[in-house]
């Protein structure tokens, strides 16, 4: 397991964790088409930076159509639809609920990628998972029922995410930083068109400024660090510790709305804590052959599939750039990255 991503994901979860609570606060003078997309721009503001600062080849080059049809069904479920089905959701919610219904988000994409995408979870996996859901039912308990049609909205915007996760991190062609500023960009300019022709007014320039900052630092840098640590550990694992989100959107809850904790969110906690740590002592190995191939991703040269030239390009020890991979078949422990998305007919170790 690559421990660096592993941190990329929890802290991707803490930023998303949070604004959450924060968006509740912004839902008090703003449409929920209005602040998705304001969000979302956000997101696509922040990356702006990142996609200009490097010379590549042009998009039309790089995105292949199976690329490019990803990134369409990406920003459609997860940047159009998903947020404001979270944002109807959380109008009538309370802001802690709509947190723990989150954890759903787990279930959608560890069974979207096992079904459809080639992601594999061994045992400890399975029980990281569902110790994941264990927690968010315990506290669900404890909290009771915020309303049928709140929860679900919030499931649904959680089956979009769970999509758009599987799809993301299957995206070669592009950086993390490219993909939220499209995603970003396309979603965002969609959601605010539609909540002006819906409201038929603008809103007030510091809630306009406030929406785009949340967007810039908890859905920009959260977004951008899900899919830098999905592509290198597997969606279904970077969603497991994304997982965590929830609980750190209880906290601002605590801070920012005055809301409760109870014991039972403690003892969910720490069974949140003993499902991370089932995921991450997940092994899965067997012998496999990967076919040739050419993309651009963030990677080093100790990992056994990177060891081409660097002659032009960064050296660095972690860096992205265009490359390619030859045939090799080996036996290796491995996670369902951007290079290990075979099938599992043979048998496990």
């Amino acid at each position: 397991m690559r421990y660096g991503f592993v941190l990329l994901g929890i802290v991707s979860a803490a930023l998303f964790g949070v604004a959450t609570p924060l968006s509740k606060i912004l839902l008090r003078g703003l449409s929920q088409f209005q602040l998705a997309g304001l969000l979302y721009l956000g997101a696509g503001i922040a990356m702006l930076p990142f996609v200009t600062a490097r010379c590549r080849a042009p998009l039309r080059v790089r995105l292949n159509a199976k690329n490019a049809m990803r990134l369409a069904v990406a920003v459609l479920a997860g940047g159009c639809v998903g947020p404001v089905l979270l944002l109807l959701g959380l109008a009538s919610a309370r802001a802690s609920s709509v947190s723990l219904w989150l954890n759903l988000e787990l279930a959608a994409t560890a069974l979207l990628g096992f079904l459809l995408f080639h992601d594999h979870l061994d045992t400890s996996g399975w029980f990281g998972v569902g110790g994941a859901l264990l927690a968010g039912v315990l506290v669900t308990a404890g909290e009771g029922s915020a309303g049928i049609v709140p929860s679900l909205l919030v499931a649904g915007a959680c089956v979009c995410w769970g999509l758009d996760n599987s799809l993301t991190a299957l995206i070669d062609s592009l950086t993390p930083q490219e993909t939220t500023f499209f995603k970003g960009l396309i979603a965002g300019s969609l959601n605010s068109a539609i909540g002006m022709l819906v409201v038929k007014s603008l809103p007030a320039g510091g809630l306009i400024l406030a929406a785009l900052s949340l967007g810039a630092v908890c859905y920009g840098g959260s977004i951008a660090l899900f899919i830098a640590a999905a592509q290198r550990i597997g969606a279904a694992r970077a969603q497991v510790l994304f997982a965590s989100g929830p609980f750190f959107g209880m906290l601002m809850a605590v801070v920012a709305l005055g809301e409760r904790l109870t014991w039972m969110q403690g003892a969910a906690i720490l069974v949140l804590l003993g499902s991370i740590a089932l995921m991450l002592r997940a092994r899965h190995a067997h012998h496999h052959q990967h076919e040739p191939l050419a993309h651009i991703h963030s990677h080093r040269h100790d990992d056994l599939h990177h060891a081409h030239d660097h002659s032009g390009v960064s050296s660095s020890p972690i860096h992205s750039h265009e490359h390619g991979h030859e045939v090799v078949a080996h036996d290796h422990a491995h996670v369902p990255d951007l290079h290990h998305r075979h099938a599992h007919e043979i048998q496990r170790k």
